[in-house]
């Protein structure tokens, strides 16, 4: 996948925990410059800086967002960032007086100055898509932010932390050793005063969120939504668990990429991990957990059910990446029990459907599956109707959008898919489903 300015890619954000601050620049003459926070936000096509809070020397009453302006330059230690993404101006939609969190306020000693934001917008963009013998997958750029107020002169150019308000509720320090060659990162959320066994959501990524940063996982796809108060609610609070492998899901054991054909080397110990975060949590339910992915992602979930059809009450995968023709027809029969909800796009490329997640779901249907539904969508389009709705495509093999917003409603037929005679979400779904 390359970046959506050059052929749309998703992308990501890392919190102040993991990436340090950048060296102070100062500014010209001899006083230092003042400090600002970056705001990171999870949107469909990955994650953006949207805001400046600005550190002022005087309670603050009042602002105009034209007395400022905001200078960027984007750069990585894995590639040279070349063309409009390197550095530029960013546009401010609007201004407030505000706290240090970024919040409203009528009177304040801080300014936050919003910022456009845009899929079509590299600048706007927390990291870059980098595939060269340096690095693989989603890399954090230095993403230096110059602000100046052109009625004073006064220049803010230190930043001083980053507020993700999703990517914050997560432990991001996570670490399991499966044994003496393989070590995961994993990040969770444990759902907050709660009483009584809580579900588990166990997402899994894709193959450009390697690594051993957790955050990378969670927000390239915007799995960090799994966390907000409109999923969390409609589970009545569940734990969230996202492992991270440090190369692709799909590797084979000399690092090449296998789409069932032959056995990966993740797939034992990430097992491993996820029944011992189970039993060291053990107001988790047993009879409620779930596992999903996209893409390398979607392959290993249905890894994991193909392998342990018993353990999991329900699965969710979108851009499925494991093909038809490696799928037993024992194996459908193991599983055909399992409830499963595939999501995927027609004009996904990457992960053809043709040999994927059609053959699969026709032969689980087939073999008498009646809890197996299927949202194929045509396009991935702007689901916000901001930036042209119908008539913007992402990249095919985005459908995971869909997923993570919670907007799956229709099965292949195009019928409604139903719970009980209502009809359900994907989310509203997978939450009744127990074993």
């Amino acid at each position: 996948m390359l970046p959506i300015w050059m052929a749309l890619v998703s992308v990501s954000f890392i919190s102040a925990a993991v990436q340090p601050s950048k060296v102070v620049t100062g500014h010209p003459g001899n006083d230092p410059g003042r400090s600002y926070i970056l705001v990171v936000d999870g949107y469909d096509w990955g994650a953006c800086v949207s805001k400046v809070i600005l550190s002022m020397d005087e309670i603050q009453s009042r602002v105009d967002p034209g007395d400022y302006s905001v200078a960027v330059k984007r750069s990585s230690d894995c590639t040279e960032i070349e063309g409009e993404g390197a550095a530029g101006e960013r546009t401010i939609v609007y201004a407030y007086v505000s706290d240090e969190k970024g919040d409203l306020q009528e009177s304040g000693s801080y300014i936050t100055l919003v910022l456009y934001v845009s899929p079509i917008l590299p600048l706007g963009s927390a990291l870059q898509y980098v595939r060269n013998e340096k690095c693989s997958g989603n890399v954090w750029v230095d993403y230096q932010v110059t602000v100046t107020n052109k009625k004073s002169g006064v220049v803010w150019d230190t930043e001083t932390g980053r507020i993700s308000k999703l990517l914050d509720r997560f432990d991001l320090s996570g670490r399991y050793r499966a044994d003496e060659k393989l070590t995961m990162s994993y990040a969770w959320y444990a759902p907050q005063g709660k009483q009584g066994k809580s579900p588990l959501i166990i997402w899994l990524h894709g193959g450009g969120e390697g690594g051993t940063d957790p955050s990378i996982p969670l927000m390239a796809n915007r799995a960090a939504n799994y966390a907000s108060d409109e999923i969390q609610a409609i589970f009545k609070g569940a734990y969230v668990l996202v492992p991270q492998c440090p190369g692709a899901w799909m590797h084979n054991a000399k690092g090449v990429m296998t789409e069932g054909k032959e056995e990966d080397v993740y797939h034992v110990g990430l097992m491993q991990l996820i029944t011992d975060f189970v039993g060291d949590h053990p107001d988790i339910d047993p009879d409620r957990i779930y596992v999903g992915g996209c893409s390398n992602g979607g392959y290993m979930s249905l890894k994991l059910i193909l392998d342990h059809p018993d353990y999991f009450a329900a699965g969710f995968i979108s851009s499925l990446a494991y093909q038809s023709q490696y799928i037993s027809d024992e194996q459908i029969e193991r599983i055909k029990e399992v409830p499963i909800w595939f999501v995927q796009s027609a004009d996904d490329r990457t992960t053809v459907p043709e040999n994927t997640v059609i053959p699969v779901y026709k032969r689980l249907k087939s073999a008498g599956a009646g809890n197996v539904h299927f949202s194929f969508y045509d396009h991935v389009v702007d689901i916000t109707g901001f930036y042209g709705g119908e008539d913007f495509h992402y990249n095919g093999h985005w459908s995971w959008v869909y997923c993570h917003a919670n907007l799956c409603r229709w099965d292949y037929d195009g019928s409604p898919v139903e719970v009980e005679g209502r009809t359900v979400t994907i989310m509203e779904w997978l939450a009744a489903q127990t074993k």
